[in-house]
């Protein structure tokens, strides 16, 4: 917006304050600080994580109340920080003939079963004392 100095006739462009020094003066810094906290918690994570982040910092200004041209117009900072995150351990499973999943593959044999060279299985079990198999 501009002005015109009614002593020279000069248009004079208004100052604006900058946008970070309402932000450090916001609630008496506080803003400032909260969000100085948030964006070093988002560095820490891409730094942590190898992955990007984002930080979003939205200034709300409201309307004045009942449309009173000089009262003072609420404005509030809001922020939403999206950190990355550590990507999940997996584990392997393996579908039994339900379709269920399990730790163990059903097509091996569970230990203590063995099958003999005529083709039948027989039960073992090892004695734990030594490695000899004994019949059970």
């Amino acid at each position: 917006m501009s002005n015109i100095n009614k002593a020279t006739g000069e248009i004079v462009e208004e100052q604006k304050a900058p946008v970070a020094a309402f932000l450090a003066s916001h609630l008496n810094g506080r803003t400032e600080e909260e969000l100085s906290a948030e964006f070093h918690t988002l560095l820490d994570a891409v730094r942590a994580h190898g992955k990007k982040g984002q930080m979003t910092i939205t200034i709300v200004v409201e309307p004045p109340a009942n449309g009173v041209e000089s009262a003072p117009l609420p404005i509030g900072v809001e922020s939403t920080v999206k950190a990355p995150k550590p990507t999940p351990v997996k584990s392997l499973y393996f579908l039994n003939d339900d379709g269920q999943p399990v730790r163990e593959d059903p097509r091996q044999m569970t230990p203590g079963v063995y099958r003999n060279a005529d083709g039948t299985t027989e039960f073992r079990m090892t004695d734990t004392a030594t490695t000899e198999y004994k019949d059970a």
